[in-house]
């Protein structure tokens, strides 16, 4: 077993179980699923549920993404998104903007309760992904040109995509990667569960 740590001290192995009632036994997201949520990256929607189908917003994923990777929210920032709020997501996007992870979408807005695209979700990752140094290496033998739809990714997507398919991170589906689709909170958890468990 490996993990990191900010400090010495005692530690032990624990189990923790968590299992959502909209969960079907054998779901190809099963896996992915429990696992997040034995880890507090997720904590699902309410009355025991995951909403497996459901579209992620910008700000849900930021929250997951920065918790998978032990990224902690800023309290104290005065450097915020116009648009940030003052919810469950509103540190997560302040650290996100000091780290660079996150941009937004133009005039300090960062749309966090907008729908978020496939592409959207894998440069957040490539950008947080780049910030810790743990971006993924190796060479499936894929190129984006391999994909019928490349040419619809936007420029400032075509670095993550490149690197996240040549790596096998993304695989796309029937020789798309559907870059401007959204994102369910199962093909969140599925990426996630994929990058944690390399």
């Amino acid at each position: 077993m490996a993990f990191r740590t900010p400090h010495f001290s005692s530690f032990a192995v624990g189990y923790n179980l968590i299992s959502f009632k909209d969960i079907p036994v054998g779901a190809w997201y099963e896996s992915a699923v429990t696992f997040l949520a034995a880890r507090d990256i997720t904590t699902g929607t309410g009355g025991g549920n995951f909403s497996p189908d459901t579209i992620l917003t910008r700000g849900q994923f930021m929250v997951m993404l920065l918790r998978a990777y032990g990224i902690d929210p800023d309290a104290s920032s005065v450097d915020n998104f116009a648009d940030a709020g003052n919810t469950y997501y509103t540190n997560y996007l302040a650290v996100a903007k000091q780290l660079g992870i996150a941009n937004g979408i133009g005039n300090n807005q960062f749309a966090p309760d907008k729908e978020i695209t496939r592409q959207e979700m894998f440069t957040l990752l490539y950008n947080a992904l780049t910030v810790i140094g743990e971006l993924p290496e190796g060479n499936a033998g894929k190129k984006l040109s391999d994909f019928s739809d490349a040419s619809q990714i936007a420029f400032w997507a075509k670095n993550a995509m490149t690197l996240l398919v040549e790596t096998g991170t993304v695989s796309g589906s029937n020789g798309k990667l559907a870059p401007t689709d959204s994102t369910t909170r199962s093909e969140m958890a599925q990426v996630l569960y994929n990058l944690l468990t390399k």
